[in-house]
């Protein structure tokens, strides 16, 4: 059998692309190496992730959001527990996000600074463990037909005229297009030769989960150090940064002795350890390939970039890889798609990486154990507790901010589609669960629907007012959930005819005058 795409990788991001590759009806094969894909990480407090805006209006255009909404541990109605390490959920004012720990609060909010934010089913944040996450993902692509094998991770790969050759588990598939979604180790990445450049790590982060004879010495919560920094959670959930330059990542197996000799070092306490449950580590290294796409192979999430997990970024810049490319990929692979649509996958998303990179190198600068970094600390402090920090902070950690540029001066363009509550209490984000591009006529015009029958069913349309509608009178929404065109008096076709041709390929008939209305 010759699969339209072999994933490499079963995370969050391999499983969500490979949904948005069955919406097309695309034959998806998903190789894990790993063999059980459980592990006590992924449920303990540090395997905790936080959905953005951008991942969970993902999720609920997708008809996702209700399976992991019953998933959530931030105290939602219906949701689990929140972990112990969740210490910031005891407060009194409700935190909205950090930046390198300094919080800042859902209080201090300004959200009428961002004109075409509406409310939405999605919120703006949720807290769920990877194990979770992945269930919920898991449980979809089964049920939507992908085939997915564990224990078995790809080993090489040959390119074909046609396609690639992937050998993976001891065995050898046959697909027409790789994504390598399988880490930051990326053998596809590897094996494809793609050139992945950053800058190394400066600490080794730990997250463990012990036993302690004397808690009361250390303080909960999160704490700057003059050697490094610690966050410690009831009863014992500890995660901390030495500052030496990366050194024990991955180099020596982690002991008893080790995490508390780190511990003391960093606390500056005489803490004693009487057990070690849970450990791991992780560096501030960042890094990222210069391409996302050579020939049939792609990559996607921690194969395409990687930095620390500070702000708990990482999982959604990777979960808005997959529904950037699925799309796009399915298009090409159909035939539908115009010849450089999948170029603009790399040219959309590694600017966001590359940001995202930024931000974590950032807050790296801000924990560093040094005079000038607790001088700088006091300022951001000062500064995110005043509203305009506050809602600049919220926009980059929640993703409200993020737009690509595709070349409109209309600011709603290049931005996530607003969650409209249509005339008929219909909303914008279960209009989009089929994958296919949407016009909204809010103004219900015959010229508009002539326009759309040329597109056939790679684009749908509804005429229907909307309670609030920004303004607004069409807009015309690609798959992602992204404004491809929009328009706020009346509509120029052939401004229109352009967006469409740009992002699905041109009409398969003539489609009306391309004169405005």
């Amino acid at each position: 059998m010759i699969y339209d795409v072999v994933i490499a990788g079963a995370g969050p991001v391999g499983l969500f692309l490979s949904c948005e590759l069955r919406l097309a009806n695309l034959s998806v094969l998903l190789v894990e190496q790993a063999e059980d894909p459980a592990s006590p990480l992924k449920r303990m407090p540090f395997g905790m992730r936080g959905l953005s805006v951008p991942s969970l209006e993902g999720f609920y255009r997708r008809g996702l959001l209700d399976g992991i909404e019953a998933q959530r541990v931030d105290g939602g109605s219906g949701g689990k527990s929140a972990p112990a390490a969740a210490h910031w959920m005891e407060q009194q004012r409700r935190p909205a996000g950090h930046f390198a720990g300094i919080q800042f609060y859902h209080d201090r909010i300004d959200s009428s600074q961002w004109q075409y934010h509406l409310p939405s089913p999605a919120g703006t944040g949720m807290a769920i463990t990877m194990e979770s996450l992945e269930a919920v993902l898991v449980a979809r692509a089964r049920a939507m037909g992908v085939e997915i094998r564990y224990g078995f991770g790809v080993e090489d790969f040959d390119l074909l005229d046609d396609g690639v050759s992937v050998r993976a588990g001891g065995e050898t598939f046959r697909a027409r297009w790789l994504v390598g979604c399988d880490g930051g180790r990326s053998m596809v990445r590897k094996v494809g030769g793609f050139k992945f450049v950053g800058t190394d790590a400066e600490f080794t982060g730990y997250s463990v989960e012990v036993e302690i004879s004397d808690p009361d010495k250390l303080r909960t919560g999160r704490h700057y150090t003059p050697t490094g920094v610690y966050t410690y959670a009831k009863p014992g959930t500890i995660a901390m940064v030495d500052f030496d330059g990366g050194a024990f990542h991955r180099t020596q197996p982690i002991t008893l002795e080790h995490v508390q000799s780190v511990l003391r070092h960093v606390s500056g306490t005489d803490v004693t350890l009487t057990a070690l449950r849970l450990a791991t580590t992780w560096t501030d290294r960042a890094y990222q390939a210069t391409s996302y796409h050579k020939g049939r192979v792609l990559l996607a999430g921690d194969a395409a970039h990687i930095h620390s997990p500070l702000g708990g970024q990482g999982l959604n810049l990777g979960l808005g890889d997959a529904m950037n490319l699925g799309w796009k990929l399915a298009a090409t692979i159909r035939g539908e798609a115009p010849a450089d649509l999948l170029d603009t996958y790399g040219q959309e998303r590694h600017p966001v990486g590359a940001q995202v990179l930024d931000w974590s190198r950032a807050q790296v600068a801000l924990m560093r154990p040094t005079r000038s970094a607790r001088a700088l600390e006091a300022i951001i402090r000062d500064l995110i507790d005043t509203s305009d920090g506050a809602t600049y902070f919220a926009g980059r950690v929640w993703g409200v901010s993020l737009r690509y540029d595709l070349g409109s001066s209309h600011p709603l363009v290049g931005r996530s589609v607003p969650d409209f509550e249509l005339s008929d209490g219909t909303r914008t984000g279960e209009l989009l669960r089929s994958g296919r591009s949407l016009l909204l006529d809010f103004d219900a015009r015959p010229q508009l629907e002539v326009f759309t029958s040329g597109w056939g069913k790679r684009m749908e349309y509804l005429a229907n007012g909307a309670k609030d509608r920004l303004g607004l009178s069409a807009v015309l929404v690609r798959p992602d959930g992204i404004v491809a065109w929009a328009c706020e008096d009346t509509p120029d076709l052939s401004e229109a005819a352009k967006a469409a041709a740009r992002w699905l390929g041109e009409p398969a008939q003539e489609s009306g005058s391309m004169a405005a209305c």
